[in-house]
């Protein structure tokens, strides 16, 4: 199985669901799954039970659901949204690069 091409801290923008159109950074990465939790976006109840041995309070709370990689796009600094392509540069490490301005989007 191929790797994912978005990684934890990268911003995406979500392109379809009832958050289309919402940008964030990526929290986690299920690569198994090929599911990402994105900060503020497909937010959900979770009904939690108090616990004072590991100080949880319990009670309802929001927390991130998870996203299919499929309905998320990388955002480039320049251009928005976009699709990747992977270059290897001279020291023979591979990058991802954007589709529309050409820029390395690895840090």
């Amino acid at each position: 199985m191929r790797g994912l091409d978005i990684r934890k801290n990268d911003m995406v923008r979500v392109l379809a669901g009832r958050d289309r159109g919402k940008e964030g950074r990526v929290l986690e990465v299920n690569p198994r799954r090929k599911q990402l939790f994105v900060e503020h976006v497909n937010i959900i109840k979770r009904h939690t039970r108090p616990n004072p041995a590991k100080q949880i309070r319990g009670g309802i709370l929001d927390k991130e659901g998870p996203i299919d990689v499929s309905n998320v796009a990388l955002v480039c600094g320049d251009c928005g949204p976009t699709r990747i392509q992977h270059r290897e540069k001279a020291e023979g490490k591979k990058v991802r690069v954007c589709v529309k301005c050409g820029q390395v989007l690895d840090r």
